[in-house]
């Protein structure tokens, strides 16, 4: 299961040696729901080498502003703090998949 991201633990959860990748959703999005197993799918085979996250838009409010989020979803893969990546919109296992080998 992907870890939860709130306003308050995200820049915690940042400080890692490890790829973040957070997915930016909402409950009402349906390209967001589609994706969502393939995302819990990935944090689970990907423990322990990357920490996949999950950010609800509707709770919080400085993440996603922060980072211009203004199409969901829209992932965010993080390196020692920083974007090296991005994917916005719906995509298969196997792309996500490929973005974080590409990142790790």
């Amino acid at each position: 299961m992907a870890h939860v991201i709130t306003d308050a633990n995200f820049a915690e959860t940042l400080n890692t040696d490890k790829l973040v990748v957070v997915d930016f959703w909402a409950t009402w999005c349906g390209p967001c729901k589609a994706i969502a197993p393939v995302v819990d799918e990935l944090a689970t085979e990907y423990e322990g080498r990357a920490v996949i996250c999950k950010c609800n838009v509707d709770e919080c409010d400085d993440v996603p502003m922060n980072y211009n989020i203004r199409s969901i979803p829209t992932l965010l893969f993080f390196k020692n703090g920083e974007v090296v990546d991005r994917h916005v919109g719906a995509a298969s296992k196997a792309d996500l998949a490929a973005k974080i080998d590409a990142n790790l």
